[in-house]
């Protein structure tokens, strides 16, 4: 625990640095949350940069969590990771996004009290980042164990998340034209839904990818000639699935750290294949067409384009730019991407698969009387958010073509 002596200390060394307003005591947090109490908003911007565990467990109100993974941080030391696309929860995403520059922003970890002690801890590259983004930021002395010492009130725990989160959610209870989708995911999924495109998007000849709402809308199924629907979701229903007009394939999976969406790459990489091969329309949906259904995408592209993660990734953001899986699925593309050059460890590139389609998938994996095909719900669960190989992933592939490509996640606010 850090002696108070050394607090006033570093916060006194911290009024002659460049930035004024490189260092906050807990004291002066308080102050400027409590300036804000009248308005229910503090007037600083906080944000927690310890890892998502920790976080959850308990944090200083109003913050918001940004953990970063290994991949992450050595995307963050080059320079180019958009913040705002590390932070999972929409809400907190925007309000980041809306004043991390007009607002002053204090970040803290779990105890330090001198930034320039560790400056390649994430706290200090993370105040560097956003200092060069243009924005006011200082660090909290002492962290987060300062703060809780001296002012427990401020801070909330998980049990009273979860009573709040609970309350919350019966205030905000409203049924609306949207409702036979909005009910459909967990209060756990990271995907929303603010984002519904009314068309779906062409990712290559007769492969589209979109959300519930373009998989309901039969006149646009039919401009585009899509007959076949991977449905990447376990409770959006398949709408036309009597009508002998269309084909399905149903992967049950929420947009959750906890599932293993990369079991069934081989199913809808099949399942894609042949829709492609009889040059009849495909489309590959989820609930909001952002993470799970863009998963799948990315996978495609690098199974059958010869494209590393990279690739795939920024060619899908291109034709979606508000693509944004969640950091267990590209987890899981990283993994597959490995896995992928393992299996041709001949290719010249140390890439993937040559663009000859696969074989025809058997009649026993997608051939159904009812045009209906469920897979079976998958029970295996991934380690949280953190949890990403910690390998150097950034050589995963010995293209020039792929160090060159910007990286996954640079992505628009959404």
């Amino acid at each position: 625990m850090p002696s108070l002596e050394l607090l006033n200390v570093n916060e006194m060394s911290c009024d002659t640095h460049q930035h004024q307003d490189c260092c906050f005591s807990p004291e002066r947090l308080l102050d400027e949350i409590r300036g804000g109490s009248g308005s229910g908003n503090s007037t600083v911007v906080i944000v927690d940069c310890r890892p998502q565990a920790d976080f959850v467990k308990a944090h200083i109100r109003q913050a918001i969590n940004i953990s970063l993974p290994s991949l992450m941080q050595k995307r963050l030391k080059r320079g180019s990771l958009n913040l705002s696309t590390v932070i999972q929860n929409n809400e907190a995403k925007e309000r980041f996004s809306r004043c991390c520059k007009s607002q002053q922003v204090v970040m803290y970890d779990e105890c330090t009290t001198d930034l320039a002690a560790n400056p390649s801890s994430v706290l200090s590259l993370l105040v560097k980042k956003l200092r060069q983004d243009g924005g006011r930021v200082a660090f909290l002395i002492g962290g987060f164990s300062t703060f809780q010492e001296r002012f427990p009130e401020y801070c909330q725990t998980q049990e009273q998340q979860l009573t709040d989160n609970t309350i919350l959610g019966l205030c905000n209870l409203r049924i609306s034209d949207d409702s036979a989708y909005g009910s459909c995911e967990s209060s756990g999924d990271l995907e929303s839904t603010p984002h519904m495109s009314p068309f779906p998007v062409e990712v290559l000849p007769y492969l589209y990818l979109g959300n519930a709402k373009n998989s309901a809308d039969l006149s646009q199924l039919k401009k585009n000639g899509i007959h076949y629907i991977l449905n990447v979701t376990p409770n959006v229903p398949n709408m036309f699935q009597d009508n002998g007009d269309f084909k399905y394939l149903q992967i049950p999976i929420s947009d959750h750290w906890s599932q293993n969406l990369s079991s069934f790459f081989p199913e809808a990489i099949a399942f894609i294949d042949e829709a492609r091969q009889t040059k009849q329309g495909v489309l590959v949906h989820c609930l909001a067409g952002i993470s799970r259904s863009v998963t799948v995408t990315v996978a495609y592209l690098m199974s059958r384009q010869s494209m590393c993660l990279n690739e795939a990734y920024d060619f899908v953001k291109r034709c979606k730019p508000n693509i944004s899986p969640n950091f267990t699925f590209m987890g899981q593309l990283l993994d597959y991407e490995k896995a992928l050059v393992t299996d041709h460890p001949d290719h010249p590139d140390h890439h993937h698969p040559p663009l000859s389609p696969s074989p025809s998938p058997s009649p026993h994996h997608l051939h159904h009387h009812h045009h209906h095909h469920h897979l079976p719900t998958s029970s295996s669960s991934l380690a949280d958010d953190e949890g990403l190989p910690a390998s150097d992933s950034d050589s995963t592939s010995s293209s020039s073509t792929c160090d060159k490509a910007s990286p996954p996640f640079q992505v628009s606010p959404v």
